[in-house]
């Protein structure tokens, strides 16, 4: 099937697919390897130091902040030499206001980047070869009986792993637990597993995810972006897409770091999985391939009413959002049964970081979040050798009083939309 859908005057071109479109009104991480001294793949760098800025623009996905207009993906310059540094070069408008959500951690080697607009539980493939004109490849949805996709990662083989949150019955209605499918390229699904185990938790919704080729597993995370904070992983066998195991993560001393898994991400080794939680827990995975435990390694404070959030991971250190502290959290996890924390950057005082991602080959790391940060992009520098952090200060407009880029502006390439909520963020590889 292929054809045009018209919003606002923006002709958007549909990919071949093999189920018809499903929207509903009601994000993509990658947990690949942490990545060794000058990998460039990954979502880490582990250079020593200041190991240059090989990107040259950064690509910020946002959702219309009255959500009376399309979401859209912002280009901003970020070559520090260049007359329109730290500008809005230009942008794309998708036709849908659907709550812009997450993209991948790392811009694919094909250059064209999953972007997710949750509320709308569409996908949106966003061609950046053109560096500073990005196009729409085409978007997807629904994969079968599955629906609301959330994270994705790129397989060796080309393909995408994803996790969507829900599942329809045949004949109408909705099973709560989705699954976990495999999708080629263009997003056409090619085979998928259920998460559902009733007789457990029948709150699960799979959430986020990791791959673990090298023990034949796939880790999934379990929280309903609805706000239930479940305290389930999931292991798969990665070659059938066969639920294995869940496991239920166990409280520490405050009672409640287990709450809401969130992010599973793989070690440089290619074996450990740790794993986050949005109530600030950090739980080290073992014994993948027989049955699977669960260990509190680290908490970080909690503050009531925000979430710790998305980690960046070099083969080294884990860097993670700490909105207690309105800080970004930079622990040595050479020993990931201690994790020890090195160093910090605090922003300002109302600032709740949210997101975060790392530059392929160099050394920034991009920055949204809520509250003080709503609306607001902000750049820092980590250190490779100590892990740590500091907040680019000619990162900024010309003129601003304080570093950033702020998308709460009237005007934008694309139209008169108004001010902007940028979520997901991520570097161009060059």
């Amino acid at each position: 099937m292929s054809g045009r859908w018209m919003s606002g005057g923006i002709h958007l071109v549909r990919q071949p697919l093999a189920q018809t479109l499903w929207i509903a009104l009601l994000i993509s991480t990658s947990c690949s390897r942490a990545d060794g001294p000058g990998e460039r793949s990954g979502g880490g760098e582990g250079s020593a130091g200041d190991t240059g800025d090989p990107a040259s623009y950064l690509y910020v996905w946002a959702a219309d902040d009255d959500g009376s207009e399309s979401d859209f993906m912002a280009v901003i310059d970020v070559r520090r030499d260049s007359p329109t540094y730290a500008e809005v070069i230009t942008t794309l408008a998708v036709g849908f206001g659907g709550r812009a959500h997450h993209t991948e951690h790392v811009m694919p080697e094909s250059g064209i980047l999953l972007a997710n607009a949750f509320d709308a539980g569409l996908t949106f493939l966003i061609d950046f070869n053109e560096s500073e004109a990005p196009s729409l490849a085409g978007y997807f949805a629904g994969a079968g009986e599955y629906h609301h996709p959330h994270s994705f990662e790129r397989l060796p083989n080309g393909n995408i792993l994803a996790t969507f949150q829900r599942r329809s019955r045949p004949g109408g209605g909705s099973v709560e637990t989705g699954g976990l499918v495999e999708l080629d390229p263009s997003g056409v699904p090619i085979r998928s597993g259920s998460a559902a185990v009733p007789e457990l938790d029948p709150t699960i919704r799979p959430y986020s995810l990791c791959a673990v080729p090298e023990l034949d597993r796939v880790v999934t995370t379990s929280t309903d972006m609805a706000g239930v904070l479940n305290p389930a992983v999931q292991v798969w066998r990665l070659s059938d897409l066969s639920l294995r195991s869940t496991v239920v993560l166990e409280p520490g001393p405050l009672g409640s770091e287990h709450l809401g898994t969130a992010e599973p991400r793989l070690l440089a080794d290619g074996q450990t999985v740790l794993v986050s939680t949005f109530s600030c827990g950090l739980y080290k995975l073992a014994s993948l391939e027989e049955e699977p435990t669960a260990e509190l390694v680290y908490a970080f404070p909690q503050l009531e009413g925000t979430y710790c959030a998305l980690p960046v991971v070099t083969e080294r250190f884990w860097i993670h959002t700490v909105p207690a502290e309105h800080a970004l959290v930079t622990l040595d996890i050479t020993d990931p049964n201690r994790p020890v924390e090195v160093a910090r950057l605090t922003l300002e005082r109302d600032d709740v970081p949210h997101w975060i991602s790392l530059e392929p080959g160099g050394g920034r790391i991009v920055i949204t979040g809520y509250a003080g940060l709503a609306g607001r992009v902000l750049l820092a520098r980590l250190n490779h050798e100590t892990g740590e952090l500091e907040l680019e200060e000619s990162f900024r407009e010309r003129l601003a009083g304080r570093p950033g880029v702020d998308l709460r502006r009237a005007s934008w390439p694309h139209g008169d939309t108004g001010p902007a909520a940028p979520h997901g963020a991520v570097f161009s590889r060059n």
